[in-house]
């Protein structure tokens, strides 16, 4: 159920946040370099970089829930011991996934 509840969740701050901060980058992007050096200045300060890694770790528990649901309606998965290992594995590759994505993105910097 939580696993559920934590996709829906996270599609939702997709659509909103995530949706939100990308129009404002866009905006700020087509608006000149004054407008996206304010939007970079908001990015990088440290409540930016909550909210960009909080839409980064909904993107991937999203897809991580999104391929876990696609196997469960093909017929796959059902059984409960494997239905129980995937429900716990679906958040933590989330987390994973977005340590693995900003370690990257920290590292190139």
């Amino acid at each position: 159920m939580l696993v559920s509840i934590l996709h829906r969740v996270s599609g939702n701050g997709l659509a909103f946040a995530g949706l939100g901060v990308f129009l404002w980058w866009l905006g700020a992007l087509a608006s000149g370099p004054e407008a996206y050096a304010t939007f970079g200045k908001h990015a990088s300060s440290w409540y930016g970089l909550v909210v960009l890694v909080g839409i980064s770790w909904t993107f991937f528990n999203h897809a991580a829930s999104g391929i876990r649901h696609f196997f469960l309606d093909i017929g796959a998965g059902f059984e409960l011991q494997r239905n129980a290992l995937w429900s716990v594995l679906t958040p933590v590759i989330g987390i994973v996934l977005t340590a693995a994505f900003w370690a990257a993105l920290l590292l190139l910097r």
